[in-house]
């Protein structure tokens, strides 16, 4: 059996997924005449509490629309310097939009209201790019899932306005963050000017992301999407997979973020290991000691079929997710245990 830990995306459809996706009704959502995608981007924009919503292929496609729609070239974003919108999308921010990024020496991939504050350029001087929009990213990837604490969010939102900035959550696992802090969707959809959301993430879904915000917005992004190449045909068949996820795939979260916990107290337990990250949702970043190569350790639970990945710098990430069971996590945590130096 091999367990593979390297990330949520790696989830296949349950058998239930697999039926409502193959008994979907669909239509051309190129002419925005797909019923089961008009479905999706209604029900979620409810849930949400935004005025609209679109369905695009990926997650990086929808936070590169968000980018395009809040910013005017030789413009400049405010990001944390761990942020995915920075690091893991290709230079898009650049090539797609044409704009810098001011990075934020944050913790964890979360930085302050203050730190935004001292980021931003006088609009007055024109030796400087002109500060047109913030992003956070909740939960933090390379944070190791961590959680905004959400009057902090609020405070930075209350920054964006003083100084007519755009406001932009990237969410590839805003579920997780909601379920872990017990918060509502609506909060966040109270504050953000637009949302991104992954449904192939911890959601299952085989494919799919939605961005959200006003009815302008989204119309923007329409024309977006085509321009990048995003507009589907009968996509209906893949945002059934969504709309499943959403009503039976949310609660269930509570059972990843439990599972990694466990995995954390394994690991602090292990001689091999030097630090854990707080464990607050379905990520866990962690460090071999400094005497021992951190190939070695995952090269151990490879060979016990077990895979995880490096993210650079020498932290190691194991990920939790739907296709991970109980049974597994019992075979990790025998793993870790059997790891002698």
């Amino acid at each position: 059996m091999e367990i593979n830990l390297i990330s949520d995306t790696i989830t296949r459809p349950t058998e239930a997924m697999l039926q409502a996706m193959m008994h979907a009704k669909v239509g051309d959502d190129v002419f925005n005449a797909d019923p089961t995608v008009i479905e999706l981007q209604d029900k979620i924009a409810k849930l949400i509490g935004k005025e609209a919503a679109l369905y695009f292929p990926s997650g990086t496609m929808a936070n590169q629309a968000a980018i395009k729609i809040h910013t005017q070239p030789a413009e400049q974003m405010i990001c944390d310097k761990w942020a995915h919108v920075y690091n893991f999308e290709g230079g898009g921010a650049a090539f797609n939009s044409g704009i810098s990024c001011s990075l934020i020496d944050g913790h964890r991939g979360m930085f302050t209201a203050d730190q935004v504050a001292l980021a931003i350029n006088d609009p007055e001087n024109y030796h400087t790019p002109i500060t047109s929009l913030v992003t956070v990213e909740n939960t933090t990837n390379k944070g190791g899932g961590a959680c905004w604490d959400f009057s902090e969010l609020k405070k930075i939102k209350e920054v964006c306005d003083e100084n007519n900035l755009a406001y932009h959550l990237d969410g590839a696992r805003l579920f997780n963050a909601l379920v872990a802090k017990n918060e509502t969707p609506k909060q966040h959809g109270e504050i953000f000017d637009t949302i991104s959301i992954c449904l192939s993430k911890g959601l299952g879904a085989p494919i799919g992301s939605i961005l959200l915000g006003t009815k302008a917005h989204i119309k923007k992004a329409v024309r977006i999407r085509k321009l990048y190449g995003g507009a589907m045909r009968q996509v209906g068949y893949l945002a059934a997979a969504g709309i499943y996820a959403l009503d039976h795939h949310v609660n269930r979260l509570a059972d990843d973020h439990a599972r990694a916990k466990r995995i954390g107290e394994a690991l602090n337990n292990s001689p091999y290991i030097k630090k854990v990250e707080p464990i607050e949702t379905n990520i866990l970043i962690f460090y071999v000691k400094d005497a021992f190569d951190e190939s070695d350790f995952v090269n151990a639970l490879k060979a016990k079929n077990i895979l995880i990945s490096s993210m650079g710098e020498g932290k190691l990430r194991m990920v939790t997710h739907l296709d991970f069971t109980e049974e597994m996590l019992e075979k990790v945590l025998e793993a870790i245990k059997g790891i002698k130096p």
